[in-house]
């Protein structure tokens, strides 16, 4: 695919996915979606690629949907779009991020209703201490999507999550980062976020994948016995990949393991 809206360039073993419509503060549209669907699916079988970070260019992360592109369009659709369709293909986001190889979003800038949402199934969240976040749906007359009335209380505990969603209210990095909505601040958010997801990226790629998904499912499951087959299931599966026992020849021979 011709990338249009976004930017992709490779750090060693990080792809940097780069939102790259600076003029609109990077707002989503069905064709970003679509591009970025296309960029972690390319990476995701890459095995030249460890992990992925996603920023914005210029001084925005992503403000939201483009209302022109998106609003305006299903209000006078007989069917509106749904989004998660970009260019007539239905691709669950959430599914894809959990699924995917790490992903790191840097948020150097305004994240804004889903400027910030397709970031909380992300793994790893890094603001800039002046970046402004919003789940602002009710302020367009709405609801949240992308799962996030579901990641918003993991991330940020009932209250808070309750007073982001209904209120819509905007706060900072740093106060982002006191709830728990994102993990960590830097003021070269970029930098920072490619050298979290390069330790994440030095690990083995099968034990990574297992990890994800055990926390994927594992997060909410209130019958431990579950959670604990679920992990002896996965733990099977990692002692019979090379990347195990490259692991632990690495370890005898007191040497870097070699994974990629």
């Amino acid at each position: 695919m011709e990338y249009q809206q976004i930017k992709v360039d490779d750090r060693d073993a990080i792809r940097v996915v780069t939102l790259n419509r600076p003029e609109r503060l990077n707002a989503w549209t069905p064709r970003m979606h679509a591009e970025l669907v296309d960029a972690f699916e390319a990476g995701n079988e890459d095995p030249a690629v460890g992990a992925f970070v996603v920023t914005g260019a210029g001084r925005g992360f992503c403000a939201g949907a483009d209302v022109s592109e998106v609003f305006a369009k299903q209000i006078d659709a007989e069917q509106p779009d749904r989004r998660g369709e970009g260019e007539g293909r239905r691709v669950d986001w959430v599914a894809l991020m959990r699924a995917s190889k790490p992903v790191v979003a840097a948020i150097n800038g305004a994240s804004i209703g889903v400027g910030l949402t397709l970031t909380l199934s992300m793994d790893f969240l890094i603001a800039d201490p002046n970046a402004k976040l919003s789940a602002r749906f009710v302020k367009m007359g709405v609801v949240p999507e992308l799962a996030s009335s579901h990641f918003l209380v993991q991330r940020c505990g009932w209250g808070m999550a309750s007073d982001l969603a209904l209120s819509g209210r905007t706060v900072l990095g740093d106060e982002a980062r006191s709830i728990g909505l994102v993990d960590e601040t830097a003021d070269d958010v970029v930098a920072a976020a490619v050298d979290r997801a390069a330790s994440y990226a030095e690990n083995a790629p099968p034990s990574l994948r297992l990890t994800k998904d055990l926390l994927t499912r594992n997060g909410t499951e209130s019958d431990l016995a579950e959670v604990q087959r679920r992990e002896l299931q996965a733990l099977s599966e990692a002692y019979a990949t090379p990347e195990h026992r490259e692991a632990v020849a690495a370890f005898i021979e007191k040497r870097p393991p070699r994974f990629r």
